[in-house]
């Protein structure tokens, strides 16, 4: 059975550093200005060690006891994440929300979209209370 534990967390280990390779190519390719790369704790070290290497910015947030949220990109986008601070993204403001996802890259019309249904769901909250 602990082999069976051991494999899973091998080929999972292996997709992650995968997909985070990609990302750090899209980066370094000029496709994209900021990532958010979602990633086990356990492989944080491993992560820090290859950004560090590529000489790539990056701000880590921890969610929970066993996930963290990796941004990384360039230099700018960066500080202005640390100057929101160390908050869950479920913590966003409206306002943080909407610019992370435009430095992000998402779709800026998806993002006007749910800018908007956000604002109007927390005034209609906000107008019960």
């Amino acid at each position: 059975m602990n082999n069976i534990n051991e494999e899973i967390l091998r080929t999972h280990h292996h997709g992650n550093m995968k997909v985070l390779r990609h990302h750090v190519y899209e980066y370094q390719k000029g496709i994209r200005h900021l990532v958010l790369h979602t990633s086990s704790v356990n492989f944080e070290k491993e992560i820090v060690k290859l950004l560090e290497k590529k000489n790539v910015d990056y701000f880590i947030q921890r969610f929970s006891d066993q996930k963290i949220n990796v941004f990384f990109g360039d230099r700018k986008c960066i500080s202005v994440l640390k100057r929101i601070g160390q908050k869950n993204l479920s913590e966003f403001t409206d306002e943080e929300d909407f610019m992370l996802g435009i430095m992000l890259g998402y779709d800026t019309l998806k993002q006007c979209e749910r800018y908007l249904k956000r604002k109007n769901t927390n005034l209609a909250a906000e107008a019960v209370a």
